[in-house]
């Protein structure tokens, strides 16, 4: 393709000659002959360090936001937003042949993801999606890396979904993905936000910072649905500058209300009573969040023209989310939940779900990942030490810090527990541990994992299914 084309609509600062690319990448590893190269300035390494080299090793040109000096170079206004265009222009720009359905914030963001999904393809219309479980291109289903992908690869998808048909694709953007710019230029025809609750306060610095990110959501949106129950969204609802529809479990003020809630160990049940609608809604998931993922699902498809009905009776046949208090069916009187929960509000939101289901105690295995924000490890350790009976604190996703330093932090928050407390490093062990404490009528439940098939330990992604972990328990008898 020609370095023209790929440079349309993208604001270019400086004159350059015209080439043929044949691989666009930010990577230092990916560079080749015939490569456009995006200098982008990372968490660990400011591409633009890299621009010389890239030229060496073959880069038929690169793209910089400043005038570095060297030869073949392209300078834009901003290297990330140039990304993005390039991305598409490369791909032929296929996010134009799709209706995009943006879902973000803290919790929630995958099983709405899916929710929407279910209730499109159950009506007939084909619908791709991108996001934490997996990437569905139509028939083609891909696992996933970062929630939302970087540029390029996130354009390869929508390319391959227009390719194959769909209609629609629901997207979960997360707040690093929007703070930098990987959906930038992309026009949602509908978007939602779940809830804001401290989290990558690592990544953002601090609450304002981390809920702007969220809100750049809206920016390019036909319209927005948010929660009127979480204070954080309602106090910044005026921000969003596209028509707001909101939902809620509690208050009549609100454009979309849940009326007569039952939650209990069949799953959810309401009506939900909206602009010149009333639709009875049942669901087989557990809990107050499936409550709010349906609330949030059904107002955005009812104001995208779908019949509330039509939109109740899908979600009523709607899968569980794999990772998602997920029941592990087991040859044993108790329950055991697998669940995605590795923030404060997620682990409190799952825990309250578990006890109203449980009728003996609540034996919880649990950690928090490395490198990533501390100040929630002694939080998540207080809430668990609160909610459940046992508490058995054990590894993550350590990355590349000591695990047993990880673990000190979370025990921070657990000095004043009356939970029963064990601490067991390996996570297959503490998972068979509190398999063998469990009685009838208990709920163990495995939370952090939830849908991951691995373990992050420095750098390596090892395998692990807690699925499999369970079967061995009982295979071993």
């Amino acid at each position: 393709m020609k370095l023209s084309m790929l440079l349309k609509d993208v604001e270019t600062l400086s004159v350059f000659g015209e080439t043929e690319v044949e691989r666009v990448t930010d990577k230092d590893s990916e560079i080749s002959e015939n490569t456009l190269f995006v200098c982008v300035d990372g968490k660990r390494i400011d591409g633009h360090s890299l621009a010389q080299r890239a030229i060496e090793k073959g880069a038929v040109a690169v793209v910089t936001d400043r005038d570095l000096g060297v030869a073949k170079q392209v300078i834009v206004k901003n290297t990330r937003e140039a990304f993005a265009i390039i991305a598409s222009n490369f791909y032929g720009n296929p996010s134009k042949k799709l209706k995009l359905i943006g879902i973000t914030g803290t919790n929630g963001k995958t099983s709405t993801c899916h929710y929407v999904r279910g209730v499109l393809e159950a009506l007939g219309i084909k619908c791709g999606i991108i996001g934490t479980v997996e990437n569905s291109a139509g028939e083609e289903t891909e696992k996933t890396g970062l929630t939302t992908p970087e540029p390029m690869e996130l354009h390869r998808l929508l390319s391959l979904m227009a390719e194959n048909g769909c209609e629609y694709c629901v997207v979960e953007a997360s707040s690093q993905a929007l703070s930098q710019k990987r959906v930038y230029g992309l026009h949602f025809c509908a978007a939602a936000i779940t809830n804001i609750t401290p989290e990558h306060l690592d990544y953002h610095g601090n609450m304002a910072s981390y809920t702007e990110a969220k809100l750049k959501l809206f920016e390019n949106s036909d319209f927005a649905c948010v929660n009127f129950d979480d204070s954080i969204v309602t106090e910044n609802i005026d921000k969003i500058k596209c028509r707001t529809f909101t939902y809620s479990a509690v208050s009549d003020n609100a454009d979309y209300t849940a009326k007569n809630v039952k939650l209990d160990e069949n799953g959810v049940r309401y009506e939900l009573v909206g602009i010149d609608c009333i639709s009875r809604m049942r669901l087989s998931q557990l809990g107050e969040m499936t409550l709010y993922n349906s609330l949030c699902s059904a107002s955005l498809l009812i104001n995208l023209g779908f019949d509330p009905d039509e939109i109740s009776k899908a979600l009523s046949e709607a899968k569980p989310v794999r990772g998602r208090a997920e029941s592990v069916s087991v040859p044993a009187p108790f329950r055991v939940i697998i669940d995605y929960a590795h923030t404060p509000d997620g682990i409190e939101n799952i825990l309250k779900t578990v006890r109203a289901v449980t009728k003996g105690k609540i034996i919880t295995v649990f950690g928090c990942g490395g490198d990533r924000d501390k100040t929630k490890r002694p939080i998540m350790g207080e809430i668990v030490s609160r909610l459940c009976d046992t508490a058995v604190v054990t590894s993550d996703n350590p990355r590349t810090e000591n695990p047993l330093l990880i673990i000190n932090d979370i025990l921070c928050g657990m000095e004043k527990s009356k939970a029963r407390l064990a601490v067991i490093e390996n996570r297959a062990e503490a998972i068979h541990y509190a398999l063998s404490c469990a009685k009838k009528g208990d709920t163990v439940l495995l939370a952090g994992k939830g849908h991951e098939e691995y373990q992050i330990i420095g750098t390596q992604k090892i395998p692990f299914d807690e699925r499999k972990i369970i079967r061995e328990y009982f295979e071993k008898g």
